[in-house]
């Protein structure tokens, strides 16, 4: 699980996020990314709708496995972003873990491509420590 220091807390906590956030797409899942100066570190919430499961034992599943995706990956996050990853399809309960991780790397690299990284001299995600696994 990530530590009590990258998640959200507080109502409307997540409001600045999809207010001022950009979005990418997936099969599974939803990134909404949005960078937080005030910030010293990243910021993740999982948001899995009752759409996707009526069970609430399902839906902690996969906000546990994504959670444990994003902490694994936690490594390459070289800013203080506002992360929020909406699930959209069931399956991702069972999909095999090392699918899953490569899933959320995949949408943090393009979101580094997307926030224009050239531009700025700064991503998401350091692309380096990515290329080497």
């Amino acid at each position: 699980m990530l530590n009590g220091l990258h998640r959200f807390h507080g109502i409307n906590s997540l409001t600045p996020a999809y207010k001022r956030g950009q979005t990418i797409r997936s099969g599974q899942m939803t990134l909404r990314y949005a960078d937080n100066p005030r910030r010293d570190t990243y910021r993740v919430a999982v948001v899995v709708s009752k759409k996707v499961d009526k069970s609430a034992v399902v839906r902690n599943r996969i906000r546990r496995r994504v959670y444990e995706a994003v902490r694994l990956e936690a490594t390459t996050i070289q800013r203080p972003y506002d992360l929020v990853l909406t699930v959209f399809n069931t399956q991702i309960a069972t999909t095999d873990m090392v699918a899953l991780r490569k899933q959320v790397a995949d949408l943090l690299r393009r979101a580094a491509k997307d926030s224009g990284a050239k531009a700025t001299g700064h991503a998401i995600v350091n692309q380096k420590k990515i290329r080497e696994k």
